[in-house]
């Protein structure tokens, strides 16, 4: 620095005001070899947050697998990159934007779509589509948290449509839930996939001395200011006062930054480029330098700014949107420059790359700030938090489901309209699913969706899951259960998959508690990739989902992306006389199931056990089944078990089914195991000349093979075991129970 930093007066409050503790106070001193000065205070609060840095997860995060041969970019970038064929790449990322969402539904998921567009883009790949994540508290309560939670949803799933909507990106698939745990904290998690060739991805660095550092995209406000610290604490009643935190995004500018980041990777003009998303300028610079082992020098009164009276304090820490920061090659910087303004868009050099290994920050000719970039990052906390299995633990999984005395019939009908079941349209008819003419499979199909990869004649199928209740009961085996189940629903697409992102939303990382489970959520995820090789290439951390001391279940939600060179298979029943057959053995799998949720209105026992060799048997079984045209369409066992899969079948295909399973006993459980969520067993709709060579195939695999029963056809009704609903009243229960139970116009 060139002159001493004036003292900060209070010091305690200026780091309770930015999250930072004492001891993180003195490790700033030891960086900096002097006191700081309230901008790098700023600096450092941004960078070493729970959100930029992972302090708290990137301990357990390590031990992921994280490479293939078809693995082009893992871990560490915007997002990550799979070959897939042809010399073609897909570029994929899950993030969360669950504290903003909160506080402004509209406004925190539309930018939380916006920035995960953004960090597809910035690899220099064209998004082609979205999923999303989202869950909400007890929205059918007639109180004011049910009101509350109707008005979370009527937001959240407008940001999202709006903006994916005019970015002119089809919203292709997405999950939906409702649990008591998220009153306090909902959760808004947005994945986008884009394709680009693979010799022409982009990466974030800047190097190369003397190269300038550009500005581009839209106008920097206060808008968004401390986004990062705030999403790295819990929420108390006053947080209301947290919405200056939330950025404002425009989807008409991030459709111009859009096309002229496309417009600008044809030519070689850059040597990097890097979004600016949370901590903004603070965190896109020095991440830029930092892969590069580079410093970086910046005048921030060069940045566009839209507001009177911003300083270098919020330039640095401003999250308003739309925005990407570039390293150009010298010499090239004017026709960069001239790129944007083409596209209506601020361009403006406001710096250039050094060997100093230093950030230096100026402010009309005065530097205000120097942090060396390589310190920052090296220094930042990796905290040990101490972990404690959980206590409710203990009482919970020695409970187990206790049956009812319901029929049948009267469970069949509850759950086919409960709000984790019946058809969502309310929701994703909000959404462009066709835009781009690409979407073969989308929204309200069942299990994953799937795009037509015109460049390489190919298709790509892409599955969000995640089951909390089961990460409540058993962090672990929860987290396999998400890994397998969003590679299975790929499968059954007719894809193999390749990768996975994922985004681990947990509650309060000073509980020990908190910290246990995501330990044993990564343990699990660890272990599912390993053995069914889908290595994850991306990812994201939202800790301190709590409010007053509640935590959120464990949600550790999985994307998994696969390929089909071939056919596509779907739910839908196709042919009546068609045999239905089930692939895979029936248990009495009860914990955290939807029958004990809906009809007990409980959450105990213990979740279905996975093993995951034979997951991956399964896999294998059912590729080579589509591969020999053995099976018409197909879908797995999820909630609502075996009964409520074959209904959703019926339903898609608009056929009757007869089905009768050998559970059908008046003894204890026999009537409900229809209603068992058993792992890795599939419903299959196949011809019936096929049953015996499918029987053998299952052989090969151990997958048993047992035929259940025929497809009727529209006029008939659903009829299993003593079940019987006819289809007008069946998609009358299924189809208008969520608009009808919400009250939603």
């Amino acid at each position: 620095m060139e002159k001493a930093p004036q003292q900060i007066k209070n010091i305690s409050e200026v780091l309770k005001n930015h999250k930072l503790t004492q001891d993180d106070y003195e490790q700033i001193k030891k960086v900096l070899s002097r006191e700081p000065n309230l901008l790098e205070i700023a600096i450092f609060s941004a960078m070493w947050s729970e959100h930029c840095s992972y302090k708290s997860s990137k301990k357990y995060l390590k031990g992921f697998p994280i490479a293939a041969p078809w693995v082009i970019q893992g871990p560490g970038e915007n997002a990550g990159v799979i070959d897939i064929g042809e010399g073609y790449a897909a570029v994929f990322k899950i993030e969360s934007h669950n504290h903003p969402s909160f506080i402004e539904p509209h406004a925190g998921a539309a930018t939380g779509v916006g920035g995960i567009m953004r960090d597809i883009f910035t690899m220099g790949a064209r998004p082609v589509a979205s999923l999303n994540s989202i869950r909400f508290g007890e929205v059918d309560r007639d109180d004011g948290i049910g009101k509350k939670h109707r008005y979370l949803l009527q937001g959240v799933v407008s940001g999202i449509g709006d903006y994916g909507n005019c970015m002119g990106v089809p919203t292709i698939g997405g999950e939906t839930s409702f649990e008591a745990c998220y009153n306090g904290n909902i959760l808004v998690n947005a994945f986008t996939l884009g394709v680009a060739k693979s010799s022409e991805i982009f990466y974030g660095k800047a190097e190369g001395i003397g190269n300038p550092v550009i500005y581009v995209g839209s106008k920097t406000g206060a808008d968004g200011l401390g986004g990062a610290v705030m999403s790295s604490d819990s929420f108390t009643q006053d947080s209301k006062s947290l919405r200056p935190t939330v950025q404002i995004g425009d989807p008409f500018s991030e459709k111009l930054l859009l096309e002229a980041c496309l417009e600008l990777f044809q030519k070689d003009l850059i040597v990097g480029i890097q979004d600016m998303g949370a901590a903004g300028l603070t965190s896109s610079s020095f991440e830029m330098a930092g892969r590069s082992g580079s410093g970086m020098i910046m005048h921030l009164d060069k940045v566009p700014m839209r507001e009177a009276g911003l300083g270098p304090y919020e330039l640095m820490l401003s999250e308003s949107q739309e925005r990407m920061l570039i390293c150009a090659k010298k010499d090239c910087e004017q026709e960069v420059i001239e790129i944007f303004k083409k596209w209506e868009l601020d361009a403006e050099i406001i710096g250039e790359v050094t060997d100093s290994g230093n950030m230096e920050l100026f402010w009309q000719g005065e530097k205000c700030a120097e942090i060396p970039v390589r310190d920052l990052s090296e220094n930042a906390p990796v905290l040990d938090r101490p972990l404690s299995k959980p206590h409710y633990l203990v009482d919970l999984v020695k409970k187990d489901y206790a049956g009812t005395s319901l029929s049948q019939q009267e469970i069949f009908e509850t759950l086919l309209g409960s709000l984790e079941i019946c058809d969502k349209s309310w929701i994703y008819s909000q959404y462009d699913g066709s835009v781009g003419t690409n979407s073969i499979i989308g929204s309200g199909k069942g299990d994953a969706s799937v795009i037509r990869v015109k460049e390489n004649n190919s298709f790509l199928a892409m599955n969000v899951y995640c089951n909390p209740r089961y990460c409540y009961l058993d962090p672990k085996g929860g987290s396999k259960i998400a890994v397998a189940t969003a590679g299975r629903n790929c499968v059954l697409r007719g894809a193999k998959v390749l990768a996975i992102s994922d985004c681990l939303n947990f509650g309060n990382p000073e509980n020990p508690e908190v910290m246990w489970q995501f330990k044993e959520a990564c343990e699990g995820i660890k272990e599912a990739c390993e053995i069914l090789k889908t290595p994850v290439i991306s990812g994201n951390v939202s800790l301190y989902n709590q409010t007053e001391d509640k935590d959120i279940y464990p949600t550790p939600t999985i994307v998994a992306v696969g390929t089909i060179k071939g056919k596509v298979i779907d739910s839908s029943l196709k042919k009546t006389g068609n045999h239905l057959v089930l692939l895979g053995g029936l248990d009495r799998d009860f914990g955290g199931s939807l029958i004990q949720k809906i009809i007990n209105q409980e959450c105990n026992g213990k979740i279905p056990l996975i093993d995951l060799e034979k997951e991956a048997s399964l896999w294998k079984f059912l590729l080579e089944a589509f591969n020999n045209d053995l099976i018409v369409s197909a879908k797995d066992i999820g909630k609502g078990g075996l009964a409520i899969t074959l209904a959703k079948m019926a339903l898609f295909g608009n056929k009757g089914i007869r089905v009768k399973t050998s559970f059908n006993s008046i003894q204890k459980l026999e009537k409900e195991m229809i209603f068992s969520e058993s792992q890795s067993c599939v419903i299959a709709e196949i011809s019936p000349i096929n049953f015996p060579i499918l029987s053998e195939l299952g052989q090969k695999f151990r997958i048993p093979v047992c035929l259940l029963g025929e497809i009727l056809d529209s006029d008939h009704s659903i009829q299993i075991d003593s079940i019987t609903i006819d289809m007008s009243k069946a998609k009358e229960i299924f189809f208008e129970s969520f608009r009808t139970k919400l009250n939603l116009d």
